[in-house]
């Protein structure tokens, strides 16, 4: 199967070469953001990682895909996780998908097999949506107990103790 101009960048090209294309490609913007929210790989994980290095806070061409992103967010390896949870970082959450996001990061925190750099980017999202929910202070808590700590890596323990600072 022929592949198209972004998948060739996607997989040929460093960092500043892909940013360099899609600036001077913005055409194929939309076209990264439905690689970000597929399975074809190699180049769905590229491509959220590339989506998430050149969008803007709160992208308005990223907004329509918020929903897909965190429905489809459990069913992505690691990598790709970890980038779509840095895009909806960036994004402005709508509330009717407040409660999937939180219950989906939840769901990665509670993995411990997970790499530590995925479950600290979910426990992110669940401390930003815990602060604009206070009744879910006492669910977060249990959160932070040392089994679920414990098998994270030094760095990122480190960045665990900071959040919850």
């Amino acid at each position: 199967m022929q592949t198209t101009p972004l998948e060739s960048i996607l997989t040929k090209s460093y960092k500043e070469e892909m940013l360099s294309y899609m600036k001077a490609n913005p055409a194929d913007f939309m076209e990264l953001v439905e690689l970000s929210v597929t399975d074809k790989q190699p180049y769905s994980w590229r491509a959220t990682w590339l989506l998430w290095s050149c969008m803007e806070k709160n992208d308005v061409r990223v907004q329509a895909h918020v929903s897909t992103m965190i429905k489809q967010l459990n069913s992505f390896k690691e990598g790709q996780q970890r980038n779509l949870i840095n895009i909806l970082l960036k994004m402005e959450i709508p509330e009717e998908y407040e409660g999937l996001l939180f219950d989906s990061c939840v769901a990665i925190w509670l993995d411990i097999k997970k790499q530590s750099s995925v479950r600290i980017k979910a426990f992110e999202v669940i401390v930003q949506i815990a602060k604009k929910y206070p009744e879910l202070n006492n669910e977060v808590d249990s959160l932070t107990d040392k089994r679920f700590v414990e098998p994270l890596s030094a760095g990122i323990k480190r960045s665990f103790y900071k959040l919850i600072r």
